[in-house]
């Protein structure tokens, strides 16, 4: 065998030929593979800005979005006027809440807190809050700000007043913001989104592997996924508690909220998903571990390997429902029509979006990578898609119903818009899909009957590869120059290559490097074959060289790698197919995250509708009138509320409340009412009052005959002679 400094004499002669038909080849991958560069980057830049713009969708629009528990009653209703002061206050929702203490602060005209700081559900159930109120509140104008959490995790709040006596000015500060610190919640959103993600990287990661193909490219992507969705689930659960207060950062460093964090479900089903991303640990340890060296060891026991195959495939289901089940039981599908059916469907739908979604990426990073793999593989994860996208559509028709409930709420309500978003992306989605399948069947043909295009391509590089290492040393830093971007007809550029390559002696001073037109035994690389081992001078003697040898070789390998994967077209068509699936796909999850944080439209459309239902609106705010007098002298000058209500035809009581200009209650000698319908000759109608405290007159029993513009008569008298009578209209409602 000759050594590293003995001449070949086969080689040389057919080193030209050899080298123009590498160098065309090498050539034509280049161009394509540089032609497809930047419609990849404008693949990835379109894919980042849609993302962006979702993300700040979802995170500016959330303290809006976040509204699901919607408040559908009060008592004392909004805006009403009580002659006694209630024992507490009561507020109803259309679906259960979660109570803090201080869910429902109840505050006096001077913003002085006046309820017991108790707050609890009313008979048990828990769509209703109450909290107590002190003893001998006096009259005035109070309001109650409420803060709570929907059963389905997310924060809401609100404000409303009433009155006690007569209207008064007020102190307090009703709050205008969300229920959560912008901040926060975009934390919290972006939290989320990377939730599922990880979670879809994950399921579809360690499937894929387990079925198809495990590589270096998938283990990054499914361990990836475990990182991602414990790292967001561990964030999650420390702002949880700042997300629903509505506090700022700041809150995090509160770790004493942390254990009313986990006692509320949403911290449970958090907890519950850290643990089991504990187990999952394992899990990936075995899949990727023992399991997949056996799987690659012809040898190996098969009864043993089908074992922990079968050990593998229950383990990873139980994981997976486990950590589905964790969104289900605190998010949408734990509220409304038919939970007990809702978790179960909504636990296939996620399971279905991980296999799909984290499927498509592993299959992207191993076409991407060159990774070899079989038709066979491809096809049997085509078939495990198709049937994950049978289980979306099936279980996603059935969550719209329940989620949307009638065809109008799809563009009436904002739940709705982003369902039609979602859809029409899932149509792309199955599209592209269909178009990866027709590529993945001609990938099994062409494999199948054809030695054509990729199989002569694939062995013609494999023999370039071995007669250059037989007999062209220089094929290393060519190759190495050519994984860097360099020309290969660049004459100047490989003899500079060439000269800059270390010289390697032996240990009496003989050049051990061969020159430019030596040639190795065929079968070795340059500079790591027999001969390293053969001469007196070893690349183990020199570990700067060893490094640059093992450099040389991953460059030549990788340049290789890429060759091969750029020559079959039906590889490449597959591969860019199945990146457009990926790159939708990322949206589509952007959607699904932004959907999960909106209130459904069928809560929103029984909102709306409770909200503009007259007969629910009669008794809500009674007809008042504010009259300004003036008699004459410095004391007679105040003003006057009149207020009827229900202002409906038939009973209706009355007030009047005088105040002087700084809104104190005072009295004057005579109050003074009548009522006229002009329009039907009825009147004036005289009211009796009846003085009932400072400044506060009333009649209890004011019959109206009919509805109408009624005016309204008010004669004040603040002295023996001064006296003034004004009129204003108001109107009776049918």
């Amino acid at each position: 065998m000759p050594s590293l400094t003995s001449p070949a004499t086969a080689g040389p002669t057919a080193t030209p030929a050899r080298t123009a038909a590498t160098a065309a080849t090498a050539a034509t991958a280049a161009t394509a593979a540089t032609a497809r560069r930047p419609m990849a980057r404008r693949l990835v830049a379109i894919c980042g800005a849609l993302l962006a713009a979702l993300l700040c969708a979802l995170s500016v629009g959330a303290s809006s979005a976040s509204a699901h528990a919607a408040l559908t009653s009060t008592d004392p209703e909004d805006g009403s006027v009580v002659q006694t002061a209630p024992r507490a206050v009561t507020l109803t929702f259309s679906e259960g809440v979660l109570l803090s203490g201080d869910s429902v602060r109840v505050l006096d005209p001077g913003g002085k807190r006046v309820d017991t700081g108790k707050t609890a559900h009313v008979g048990g159930k828990s769509s209703t809050a109450a909290a107590g109120l002190h003893a001998g509140l006096p009259d005035g104008t109070y309001t109650v700000a409420w803060k709570a959490v929907s059963e389905d995790s997310h924060p809401v709040s609100g404000a409303f007043t009433f009155s006690i006596g007569a209207p008064s000015k007020t102190k307090a500060k009703v709050p205008t913001g969300g229920a959560s610190d912008s901040t926060v919640s975009a934390l919290y959103g972006i939290g989320r989104y990377a939730a599922y993600g990880g979670f879809a990287a994950l399921v579809g990661g360690s499937v894929f592997a387990g079925l198809c193909r495990s590589s270096r490219p998938v283990r990054k992507i499914t361990v990836g996924g475990w990182v991602t969705l414990f790292t967001s689930s561990l964030v999650l659960l420390l702002l949880r508690g700042p997300y629903t207060d509505g506090e700022g950062l700041g809150g995090v460093l509160d770790l004493g909220r942390l254990g009313d964090v986990l006692s509320t479900k949403p911290g449970a089903a958090l907890l519950s998903r850290l643990l089991l991303l504990g187990a999952a640990a394992v899990f990936l340890a075995v899949l990727f571990g023992s399991y997949t060296r056996r799987a690659a060891d012809p040898e190996a026991d098969p009864r043993r390997r089908q074992d922990l195959a079968f050990g593998l495939g229950f383990g990873g289901t139980v994981m997976s429902v486990g950590l589905a089940a964790t969104w289900a039981m605190a998010e949408h599908a734990s509220v409304g029509l038919q939970r007990q059916l809702a978790m179960p469907v909504d636990v296939i739908h996620l399971i279905a979006v991980g296999v799909w979604l984290g499927g498509l990426a592993s299959l992207a990073v191993t076409l991407r990578a060159g990774e070899p793999i079989e038709p066979a593989a491809v096809r049997r994860f085509s078939r495990l898609a198709f049937g994950s996208v049978v289980a979306l559509v099936v279980t996603g028709l059935y969550q719209s119903w329940r989620q949307v409930g009638s065809w109008g709420a799809l563009t009436d309500t904002e739940y709705g818009r982003w369902l039609l978003v979602k859809v029409g992306l899932v149509a792309v989605l199955v599209g592209i899909a269909a178009v990866s399948r027709r590529w993945t069947g001609r990938l099994g043909g062409a494999t199948g009957t054809t030695a054509g295009a990729s199989s002569t391509t694939a062995s013609g590089i494999a023999a370039e590869a071995g007669s250059e290492a037989g007999s062209d040393t220089p094929s290393e830093p060519e190759n190495a120059a050519e994984a860097e971007g360099e020309p290969e007809n660049a004459t100047g550029t490989k003899d500079a290559v060439k000269s800059a390559r270390p010289v390697r002696t032996s240990a009496t001073g003989t050049a051990a490097d061969a020159p430019a037109d030596a040639g190795t035994e065929p079968g070795e690389e340059s500079g790591a074959g027999p001969g390293d081992s053969a001469g007196s001078g070893t690349a183990d003697d020199d570990p700067v060289r060893a490094a640059q040898l093992a450099r040389q070789r991953a460059a030549r390998n990788r340049t290789a790698t890429l060759r091969k994967r750029d020559a079959d077209p039906v590889r490449s068509g597959l591969r860019r197919s199945v990146l457009a699936e990926t790159i939708v796909a990322v949206v589509l999850l952007a959607v699904a995250t932004v959907l999960s944080a909106t209130q459904p439209g069928r809560a929103e459309t029984g909102r709306t509708a409770a909200a503009t239902n007259p007969g629910d609106r009669l008794n809500v705010d009674p007809v008042s009138v504010l009259i300004p007098y003036d008699t004459g002298p410095k004391s007679g000058r105040g003003k006057a509320v009149v207020m009827i209500e229900p202002a409906l035809p038939g009973d209706n009581a009355l007030h009047v409340f005088t105040t002087d200009l700084a809104d104190r209650p005072v009295d004057v000698p005579e109050v003074k009412v009548s009522l006229t319908l002009g329009q039907k000759g009825i009147g004036p109608l005289r009211v009796p009052l009846e003085h009932l405290s400072t400044g506060h007159w009333s009649a209890r029993t004011v019959q109206l005959p009919m509805a109408g513009t009624w005016q309204l008569s008010l004669t004040v008298r603040t002295s023996d002679i001064d006296q003034v009578t004004e009129t204003r209209n108001v109107k009776v409602a049918q």
